[in-house]
Formats: structure tokens, sequence, C-alpha cells
């Protein structure tokens, strides 16, 4: 494997130029360029499809493709929706509220407190997206648990921290783009190895519709889209860096471009599916190899891209959390970006950690997106007036605690729906969404109600 070291040698020096010098914290934390400006269309597209388009994700819409065919690829696909989700609900909120982030929202409407627990599940997340997308390029360059596979993922994550400090947000956004160029062009060479070996009906043929063919997964993500965009920054923080029209089309454009990609990256797994190639847990990577030394690098190319627009999005977030919103939320002055750099630093070696544990990676998405089905009606029904602060926390602990157990232990059969490998979460997220959102608004019906029995009786009603 010694050439794939080449090729992430070669890839990190690459994106260590081309990454702009942020000149102050409008570039840093806002992503403008160095006369002011804001991002463009085109710029932001790129940049929110390459922050989704994680190397795991890729890993594991071929993996769900390899297991349940053309349903398999749907389903992760749907998860794409969630951007035009996220993007014309922040786009709401900044015209209703006012606000230049998500935990401003809450701080204003929902208080301190709120505010805090919500911070809390986007450190997890971004804590998350460090370790499982290195795992996937170290996977490239060693076995797992490998000298190589560390030293691998340090060398991957040494190259990102170095130009994210370098210009922050402004260097993901344009390293985004490079990476968007990379990930298309090479995702097209691996379509030419699969496609003419199994012709395009045969893909689109492969797998059933059925919830046991994977359907209920599909289920899952399109509920998980009403919720799962907002506990990720590297999202959502892009939904506040441009106007709002910008921001809305970019928004739109980057999901109708990610379900896309995702869908064709699916083939590789379908391929497997129809030609009963043994994956395990990495599909690509078994492809690849079926196909020869041509379809391996393509690949690696593929991850580096993928994951590298991953985690330079969730460092500078990470950057963000710690130096703005979380003094924010105590009633402090933040956007030091001295202090941002500190924090980039000590979450890019913390958030590798885990590699030593050997977590999975399809588990780290589908669980978080269950644990905060309760921020779907909080940020959904922004638009609702007075609403108590207990509503957040009505709606926010209860799906902790359902996406915990579901974690750990099986849903019961009474809440099980269909038979599918997926019909226990599919259950959780539906029924848990329905209790999430009608404990949310339990609080307002009992302030209606109070209200109108307090509401003073006017005097031309007296005596009637």
């Amino acid at each position: 494997m010694d050439w794939m070291w080449g090729i992430l040698l070669l890839y990190g020096i690459a994106m260590l130029l081309v990454a702009p010098q942020a000149r102050d914290a409008g570039g840093f934390y806002w992503g403008r360029d160095r006369s002011g400006r804001e991002a463009g269309t085109w710029l932001l597209t790129t940049s929110i499809v390459m922050t989704w388009i994680f190397a795991k994700s890729v890993t594991n819409a071929a993996n769900l493709g390899a297991a349940f065919g053309l349903v398999g690829g749907l389903a992760y696909a749907a998860y794409y929706l969630s951007i035009p989700v996220a993007g014309l609900t922040i786009a709401a909120i900044r015209t209703r509220h006012g606000v230049r982030s998500l935990a401003e929202f809450l701080a204003t409407t929902y208080g301190r407190g709120a505010t805090l627990a919500f911070l809390l599940v986007v450190f997890i997340r971004l804590y998350n997206e460090i370790w499982s997308n290195t795992a996937v390029v170290a996977s490239y360059v060693g076995e797992k648990g490998s000298i190589s596979y560390y030293v691998g993922a340090f060398v991957f994550t040494a190259f990102t921290v170095l130009y994210c400090l370098k210009g922050g947000l402004r260097s993901s956004l344009v390293t985004d783009a490079i990476q968007f160029l990379l990930f298309g062009f090479f995702l097209f060479l691996v379509l030419g190895f699969v496609v003419p070996r199994t012709g395009v009906r045969p893909l689109l043929a492969a797998g059933e519709f059925t919830m046991r063919g994977g359907v209920d997964l599909l289920l899952v993500a399109l509920l998980q889209c009403l919720s799962y965009p907002f506990h990720d920054p590297v999202l959502t923080d892009r939904g506040f860096v441009t106007n709002r029209t910008v921001m809305v089309r970019a928004f739109l454009l980057a999901g109708a471009v990610g379900v896309g990609f995702i869908l064709l990256f699916s083939a590789t797994g379908i391929y497997a599916h129809l030609k009963h190639l043994p994956v395990a847990d990495d599909a690509p990577r078994a492809v690849a190899s079926a196909f020869g030394m041509a379809c391996l690098v393509t690949m690696n190319v593929i991850m580096l891209s993928s994951a590298g627009s991953t985690l330079d999005s969730a460092l500078t977030s990470f950057s963000k959390w710690g130096a703005l919103d979380l003094p924010a939320a105590f009633g402090r002055a933040g956007g030091h970006v001295p202090l941002s750099k500190v924090v980039m630093i000590a979450m890019a070696i913390l958030g590798n950690l885990p590699l030593f544990a050997g977590p999975s990676i399809l588990k780290a998405t589908t669980i978080s997106g269950t644990m905060v089905m309760g921020l779907a009606p909080i940020f959904l029904l922004h638009f609702l007036k007075d609403v108590p602060r207990a509503s957040f926390h009505f709606a926010f602990w209860p799906g902790i605690l359902i996406g915990t157990y579901a974690a750990f232990w099986p849903i019961p059969a009474l809440f099980v729906i269909g038979d599918g490998k997926y019909a226990g979460l599919l259950g959780a997220n539906l029924y848990g969404l329905l209790i999430c959102t009608v404990l949310f608004l339990l609080p307002v019906a009992v302030r209606g109600l109070v209200g109108q029995e307090q509401r003073p009786v006017p005097v031309s009603e007296v005596g009637k």
C-alpha cells in the first residue's frame, strides 16, 4: 500500500497550498474572502454537498446497496432531504427571529439550560465526525489495528488541521469546492467500472420494495429528516454565512445534488449485491479490489476527498462551538480566533481516540439520529408564539431517552413496525416523534388554558 501513502501525502500538501488565509474573524467564522464578501451560491452549494458526503456516508450507502440493492441506496439518499429541510427552516428562523445561529435562537427563546443541552448534543455529533471519517481513510493505508492504520489517521488529521488553522471556515469552503470536483470526477470513473459490467436495468431492478428489503430504513430516514439536520453544525453553520436568498438556493441545490451523488455511489454496493461479493463492512473497498489497482486508487481519492471535506468542516465548527457559541450561552463575548485554534487542535487529538476502540461506523449515524428526534418540534414549530421554556425540555429529553433505549435494548413488540431489519428503529422513530411533538405542545396548551381562565372579564360582560 505504499502508493496509497503517496496519494495521501500529495492530497494533504495540495490542500494545504490551496487553502486561503483568513485575515479576520469574518473569514475564520463566517467564510468571507479577503475583501469581506460572502460566499456565493456555487461555493456554498459545493461546500454543503461535500460536508454531508462523509467518508462514512459513501461507505454506508454502498454497504446498504450491497445489503438491499436499490432500496438500500434510496434509504441512505433519503437522509439528504435533510439539507432542504434545514435550509428552509433556518431561512424562516432568520426572518422571524433575526439570529445568527441555532444556539442563539435557543438562548433567546428557551434560555441557557436549553442552549447548553443542545450544545452538548452538538459536541457529541462533531466528536463522532472526527474518528468516523479518519477511520475510513486509515483503513485504506493499513489494516485496522495496525501501526499503518493509526499513522494514516493521524497524518490525514494533521494535514486537515494545518489548513483549517490557516483559514478557518474560509479554508473549509474553498477546499470543499476542490474536493467536490475531485469527488465528482472520480465518482464517474468508478461508475465507468461498474455500469458496463452490469447494465443500468439490473442496477435499478436489484432488491425488493418491502419492509424486509430495506423500506423500513427508508421510512426511518424520511422521519429523521425532520430532526437529524439540526444537530449537525457542519450543515447548519452554513445557513448563516450568506444572505437568505443565496442560502436557500444553495441548500435546495445541494439537497438535489447530494441525493444524486449518494444514489450513484450506491451502485458500487448494488454491484456487490448482484455479484454476491463478500463485503464485510466496507463494500467500496471490496468492489474496488475486485476491479484491480486502477479502481482501488480511484476509490482512495474518493474517500480522501469526502473524508477531508467533512473533517475540516467538523474542526471549524468545533472552533466556533468552543470560542463563540459556548461563551455566548453564558452571556460572555466570544469570537477569539486564537482560542478557536486551540480548541481545534485539542479536538483533533481527542477525536481520534475512539479509533482504538473500533466502534461501528453505521451505528454512529443511526443512533444519533434517533436520539435527537425531539429537535423536530423545537425548530419546525419555531413560529408558535409565547412557547414556555419547558416545551424544549419536554420534547428534547424524551427523545434522548428513547434513542438511548433503542441503542441498547430491543424495542418492545407493541411498537415494532413491519418485519424488516430496522422494524424496531422505525417504531422508535415514528412513535417517539409523535410523543416528543405532543409533549412539546403540552405546555403550550396548558399556558393557553391558564391564560383564558385568568383573563379579566370585560365590564360589559358583568351581569350577563
